[in-house]
Parts: C-alpha cells; structure tokens; sequence
C-alpha cells in the first residue's frame, strides 16, 4: 500500500508539473492595441491568469464560472478576448515593451497548468513634418528586437502595397522614400511588421500640402450675361496653423494669370495677371484686371483661392492658372481650361420672310470626336423640315419663314452628359410696305435718271453726226463780180 501511494503521488506529480511552450516574440506600437495570442483550451472551465515579467500579482484574470478580475492600474488597458484567452492591450505604453506571462490552470478531471511567455517588443515609424506636394517623402520603420524571418512592407493611406509603386524606393533595412508625393498621398502610413505568421502595425501620419486636383476635363460654359463661371482652387489639405506660420515654409503670396486661347481674340499667348494675393494682414485679393470677378470666396482659415466671373463672353476662353509661392521658391499650381459656347445667326438674328439664314454652335475650334451638338428649335419649329444632319454644328434655313422665328437652343453634350447650353433668338420678318414703296420710288429714280444719261447721250451723238456730215460737203464761193474764163495780165 506504501508502494500503491507513493506511484500515485508520483503520476499526480507530473500532472501538475507546468508545461512551457518558450517565449512568443510580439510586435506594437506606442499608443496602439495589441493581442497577445494564447491558444482556446480544451475546456473552458479553467483558470486564465495573466502577469507581467515575473510577478507574482495577476493584471486579469478568468475563473471557470467567466468572472473577471483586472488590476485597478490595468483597469482601462486590459481585457481578455470573448473566444479564447488572449489578451488584449489598448493604448500601449513605453513600459509595457516587457514580458508577459498566461497561465492556463484546468482542475478537472486532473489538475493541470499550462503557461506562455510573451515578450512584446516596439515597433514605430518616425514622425515626418508637413511636407509640400512634389516633394520626397522618407519613412523608416524602427524595430525593438528583429529576429530571423521577421518582414516588414509598407502601405499607403489607400492600402496599398508600396511593392508595386514606381514611385517607391524600399532599402535593404525597410526605409521607404516616395518620389514627388501629391495630395493623394495625405494621411496614414503604415508599417506591416510579420513574425511567425503574425502580423503587427506601426502607423504614422503624413500631411501633404497640395491645393485641390484640377479638373481632368476642360470647364464647359457658355456666352451668357447671366452665365456664371466658377474657378475653384483651394487647398486639399489645409495647412496647420503652425506650419503656415513658420518662417521656413510660409505662405508669401499668389495669384490668377489668365492666358487666351487661340479662339479668345488677338491676345492669344499674352499671359494676364487677373488679381494678386495681398498677405496682409487681412487676406485679401489684389484686382488687376477690371473682368467682373467675385474674390469673395477668400478665406483665411482654409485658404479658399476660388475666384467666380459672371458674365461670360467668348473672350473668356483660354486657361486660367492660380499659383501659390511659399518661401525658398516653393510653389503650387492648378490650371484649368475653360471653354466657351456661343452661337450666332448669318446675316444677323433679324431676318425677313424668304431669306436665308445660317446658325452656327462653336466652341471657337473644331469639335473634337467625343463631342457633338444638339439643336433644340422653337416648339413650331422642326430640324426634319430642314433636311440637316442629326447634330450639326453648322444649322442653314434655306428660306426662312415664321415658324422659324423664337429661341433656338444649341446643346453641348459628351456621351449621355449635357456640358452646357446657348440660346439665341431668331426674328422673322416680312417686308413692309413703306419700304416696298420706298424701293419703288428708288427704282423709279434711278430708271428715269437713266433715262435721261441715254437720251443726252443719242442727243449728242446725233448732233455730232450732223456736224460732221456738213463738214463733209464742197464749198460754192459766189462771187459779186464774177469774172469770165481766161488768162488776164495782172
């Protein structure tokens, strides 16, 4: 029985012996959460326990009924996850890059004690300044420990990875350099960190001044007084109040050049400064040029640059340019082209009843192949009747008429996408009798002064053909005292 009882002791022995599984490497970042991964038990009827180093005080614990007991220091920091026993650690600190003890204790049927060791290590990427759209970006993602087989990629704000990025240079120790960044580069980058098939996250914050994309497409508008014309240029990413003041990269002025297109007039290639940014203080645009702008849009807070013009005239068209100049000759551009629709009727928007009338919807140039017109006559009115193509940019009436007369509409559209659209009014009138009476008497006038020129002509010439039959005829003298033939002796 002494024999029976000490194999007992023996076997129960060796059951309750701790079972070591070696330290588990885990990566995080400063003010991040991290998961200490502990594999679900057999049962869930155990005791989870968590410690930090070698403390013999539990930070979080779970008996076997689920209640929880936190360390009031860990309280806020701490939890254990819903599905296992992992732990989970929010708003990590700089003291916490320590190690971290599980252990798992399962009294049933047999006492057992399970327990993981975990060593949380930093990882972090350097904070970077604001930086000025077109510049190079530098990240370095720093790591506490790095042992055989851990890996590191990064990402962009939009998730990408920068593997594929032509722009991205990634050295041999992982620092990232981005060649000439933009706006789309603004926000959070991110450091992937994988060990052992886990993966951890550094993330940094990247801001980059760049004003707002311009417009892909040209800004379609049309000749209108009541037109108007909106040129937008803000900043994507507003800069922060102590960057915009700093005496390294401040803000030093700007402004809107106007440059006509070849249709504008003879202008054409002549760069216009429209107004000039007066740093003040107060902010405050400068007008240089008298073309109905509205500068109101100006705002200190968010640096909105638009400008707006009502009144559009085909003058209008070219490209408008707004510049912002920061120190050490820094500068940011967005152009944007604007084009302008107009229609106008040969000989002239009055016409009479039979006479022909040619419409004419331009952009000043020849349409490009994505482009077309589309004519809308006055309701009494009917392109059909006219035999012309569907979307003519050219529109003849042969011989007007009144049903004719009213608002023509010329559409601009791209694909299903209406651009803009012009009006113009056709007059037909017909012809009134004063002035038929007036081209009457004209007509008279000028028969009967004809008239007269003719007969004054045949008048002269029939004097000059009698003058010159006379002069053709031999001269009898008739003498007083007429003499006979012969000799006489003087």
């Amino acid at each position: 029985m002494k024999y029976v009882s000490g194999f007992l002791s023996i076997i129960i022995a060796l059951f309750i012996t701790s079972t070591g599984a070696g330290d588990v490497m885990v990566y995080g970042q400063v003010g991040g959460t991290v998961t200490l991964p502990r594999s679900k038990w057999g049962s869930e009827k155990v005791l989870v326990q968590w410690y930090l180093g070698m403390d013999t005080k539990s930070l979080i614990s779970r008996n076997s009924h689920g209640r929880e007991t936190t360390d009031p220091l860990w309280k806020d920091r701490l939890s254990l996850s819903k599905t296992d026993f992992s732990l989970i650690i929010n708003n990590i600190r700089l003291e916490d890059f320590q190690s971290f003890r599980c252990e798992l204790k399962d009294f049933r049927p047999t006492p057992f004690t399970s327990f993981t060791t975990f060593r949380l290590s930093h990882v972090s990427v350097q904070p970077v300044s604001p930086l000025l759209a077109g510049k190079n970006l530098n990240l370095k993602c720093d790591i506490g420990e790095i042992f055989e087989g851990t890996q590191r990629r990064w990402l962009s704000p939009q998730k990408q990875d920068l593997s594929k990025d032509t722009r991205a240079q990634i050295r041999f120790d992982s620092s990232l350099t981005v060649m000439k960044v933009t706006g789309q580069d603004h926000g959070e980058w991110t450091c992937v960190v994988t060990y052992q098939g886990r993966e951890a996250y550094a993330n940094t914050h990247v801001t980059v001044i760049d004003l707002s994309p311009a417009h892909p497409q040209p800004i379609y508008t049309s000749v209108s007084s009541l037109s108007l014309l909106h040129l937008p240029c803000f900043f994507s990413v507003p800069p922060p109040l102590s960057w915009s003041e700093s005496q390294e990269k401040s803000i030093q002025g700007g402004r809107w050049t106007f440059t006509p297109s070849p249709a504008a007039g003879s202008l054409t290639g002549v760069v216009q400064t429209l107004v000039n940014l007066s740093m003040g203080p107060p902010l405050a645009w400068v007008v240089n040029q008298k073309r109905g702008l509205d500068v109101s849009a100006l705002q200190r807070k968010n640096l909105n640059l638009s400008l707006s013009k009502k009144g559009v005239t085909e003058g209008d068209r070219g490209e408008y340019t707004c510049t912002v100049e920061f120190q050490r000759d820094d500068t940011l551009k967005r152009s944007t082209c604007v084009e302008v629709l107009q229609v106008f009727s040969s000989p002239a928007p009055v016409a009479f009843v039979g006479q022909e009338v040619n419409l004419t919807c331009t952009l000043g140039h020849s349409l490009t192949s994505d482009l077309k017109v589309k004519w809308i006559p006055p309701r009494q009115s009917s392109l059909l009747a006219l035999g012309s193509s569907p979307h003519p940019a050219h529109l003849t009436i042969p011989e007007a008429r009144d049903i004719h007369g009213g608002r023509w509409r010329c559409e601009l559209w791209r694909n299903k996408t209406k651009l803009t659209s012009v009006e113009i009014t056709l007059k037909i009138e017909r012809v009134p009798m004063d002035v038929w009476l007036l081209v009457t008497i004209c007509a008279a006038a000028v028969i009967f002064i004809l008239l007269l020129i003719l007969t004054v002509i045949l008048s002269r010439r029939h004097r000059q053909r009698v003058m010159m039959l006379r002069r053709g005829k031999r001269r009898v003298c008739r003498c007083k005292d007429p003499k006979p033939k012969g000799f006489y002796r003087n």
